[in-house]
C-alpha cells in the first residue's frame, strides 16, 4: 500500500486528493495522510516536517520515502489513464521546469495563507 502524505489544511490540495480518487483503479491501495499536526510521526518516518508542506511525499510498500515530482510519478504510473502523464512529467526537461513551478506555486500558496 502507498502512503500519501497531503496537507490536509490546502483546498487545491484536497480537490486533487479527490480527483485522483476518482480515476478508476486508483484508490485501491493508497492510504491518504493528513501532515497536519504530525511532525513527530513525520520525523520518525525520516520526514523533515516543514519539507512535507513544501512536497508531496509518498511510501512506497517497501517503505522507501519519495517526494515532490517522483512522488506524482509513482503516483500517476500506477493508473492506466495517467501513466502517460507520469512518463512526461520524468522527461529531463520537462521535470526540471514543473519542479521550479510547482516549488514557487506551494511557496506562493503558504506564504499567502500565512503558513510560512
Amino acid at each position: 500500500m502507498l502512503k500519501v502524505f497531503y496537507d490536509g489544511t490546502c483546498p487545491r490540495c484536497i480537490a486533487d486528493r479527490r480527483w485522483y480518487e476518482s480515476l478508476p483503479r486508483a484508490a485501491a491501495g493508497v492510504e491518504w495522510i493528513d501532515i497536519t499536526g504530525r511532525d513527530a510521526e513525520l520525523r520518525a518516518l525520516g520526514i523533515d516536517p516543514y519539507l512535507a508542506l513544501t512536497e508531496l511525499h509518498v511510501q512506497d510498500e517497501a517503505g522507501r520515502i519519495h517526494r515532490e515530482l517522483d512522488a506524482y510519478i509513482l503516483l500517476f504510473a500506477r493508473v492506466p489513464r495517467t501513466a502517460p502523464l507520469a512518463w512526461l512529467i520524468g522527461l529531463p526537461l520537462i521535470r526540471t521546469l514543473l519542479s521550479r513551478v510547482y516549488r514557487r506555486w506551494v511557496l506562493r500558496r503558504l506564504r499567502r495563507d500565512g503558513r510560512l
